[in-house]
């Protein structure tokens, strides 16, 4: 699984021109999913993803996460995260999760981060989506499951 973490002072995602989510202060993630992800991996992403400390505090110091903030999430499903681009000009996407798998561990990262965020806004999976975004820093991050 990987999680590309961007910082903002605002984003918003749309669907045929209708802004379906948007956030102020805090994070906008883009999610991919791989065939052989697991909620017990999401879980350890999004606990990941949750103690960040990459907001500065008083000092200027990256040391406050997104609940010190009082942050929100915009979350972005984005199977080309697991692009293979080694062979050729065309990327090979046969490390993404298949469509049910992902949206399934989509949807479950979503409900996970309502738990404890007051503000979660996401996409809508499979559609094509236009992000807009004001990256803060800027700030960006990616997470690997496999190195976390």
């Amino acid at each position: 699984m990987r999680f590309l973490i961007q910082r903002v002072t605002h984003a918003e995602v749309s669907v045929d021109n209708n802004i379906i989510g948007q956030i102020q202060n805090g994070y906008l993630v883009f999610i991919g999913i791989s065939q052989q992800d697991t909620k017990e991996i999401a879980d350890k992403m999004v606990h990941k993803l949750l103690n960040l400390r990459i907001f500065e505090d008083n000092a200027g110091k990256t040391n406050l996460n997104l609940d010190a903030v009082g942050g929100g999430l915009l979350l972005i499903s984005q199977f080309t995260l697991y692009a293979d681009c080694r062979h050729g000009n065309r990327p090979s996407f046969l490390n993404a999760g298949k469509p049910d798998l992902a949206n399934s561990l989509y949807e479950y990262i979503i409900a996970k981060c309502k738990e404890t965020v007051p503000v979660v806004a996401h996409g809508a999976f499979g559609a094509n989506m236009k992000i807009s975004l004001l990256n803060d820093g800027p700030f960006t991050i990616l997470l690997d499951s496999d190195e976390i």
